[in-house]
């Protein structure tokens, strides 16, 4: 049974392109899968592999220059939930494109699991979700504000438009794992909000410590790898991935007349070219092929 890792942290690094490769080799040397961002801002991703393995990687990044305070959280699957490791060199590790925006200056309170129901039910309080649409959808927190965005760089131009609706009250804030709240709290700060708030360790840490009757979260939490969605105890979801788009597909997303295993699904029935739908299907193929020989297609 893999152990799952996911992490991030900001840090200060001068050369990430000559961090790139030993950590890119130590990778597949242990055996581990995933996929890790490293920019100058600092590190983040998940990956998945043998606990040996995992535990190695881990204290690899902890021994980078400001990375001895990096935390992770951690979860399991009964496979596999990667084809390869990857390790990329981004401008930012999430993107938010605005450039005076530094987690590592200030940003907003953070609130343990234990604490985060008592704060969002309280009247003075708007709850705000940072995660794209199509991660909303499948669940988020009872009473939260859904931006409509389709990326995290649309936030600050929602947030310009509608910052009147919230008038003096306290923004709590929320995302997958919490680098996001990182940088939408302080991008907040700096914007005149007092008060912020955002949950410490992020949804997967309030499904892995409250308990599903006491809890507050409405539906499953998309997760970026092959599980595709978790619920309460962090245990994998109902939900597959759309072969094309990514996107989550319900059970009943699966049965919609324009799901084609692999190929398409209602969301990106027109978002293709019949070129596009060609190649997805012999990807399809090839990985029914890689599957029955008892392989993973890296394609898939």
């Amino acid at each position: 049974m893999p152990t799952i890792a996911a992490l991030y942290h900001f840090a200060r690094f001068d050369d990430p392109a000559a961090l790139r490769g030993p950590l890119l080799e130590l990778c597949l040397a242990r055996g581990i899968k995933g996929s890790l961002l490293l920019a100058h801002e600092g590190v983040n991703g998940t990956i998945a592999g043998p606990r040996e393995g995992v535990d190695a990687v881990l204290a690899h990044l902890r021994a980078w220059p400001g990375c001895a305070a990096l935390e992770w959280k951690e979860s399991h699957a009964d496979s596999m939930p990667f084809g390869r490791m990857k390790v990329k060199l981004k401008r930012e590790i999430v993107t938010m494109g605005v450039p005076d925006v530094d987690p590592m200056a200030a940003v907003g309170h953070y609130v343990p699991a234990d604490r985060w129901n008592a704060l969002i039910s309280a009247p003075d309080v708007a709850v705000i979700d940072t995660r794209n649409g199509y991660e909303v959808e499948i669940g988020t927190f009872q009473g939260a504000v859904d931006p409509g965005t389709a990326s995290f760089r649309e936030f600050p131009a929602w947030w310009e438009a509608n910052r009147e609706r919230f008038g003096n009250k306290r923004i709590a804030m929320f995302c997958t794992g919490g680098i996001r709240c990182e940088k939408s709290t302080n991008y907040l700060l700096s914007q005149g909000v007092s008060e912020v708030f955002h949950l410490k360790g992020g949804i997967l840490k309030y499904l892995e410590e409250v308990p599903e009757e006491a809890s507050l979260w409405q539906g499953e939490c998309y997760v970026f790898d092959g599980r595709v969605s978790v619920g309460h105890g962090l245990v994998p979801g109902q939900l597959t991935s759309c072969g094309a788009c990514r996107r989550p597909v319900t059970p009943d997303g699966r049965q919609h007349p324009d799901f084609e295993e692999g190929v398409c699904c209602a969301a990106c029935v027109n978002e293709y070219s019949q070129s596009d739908r060609a190649r997805f299907r012999e990807r399809q193929k090839q990985m029914v092929l890689a599957a029955r020989r008892g392989e993973r297609h890296l394609g898939g």
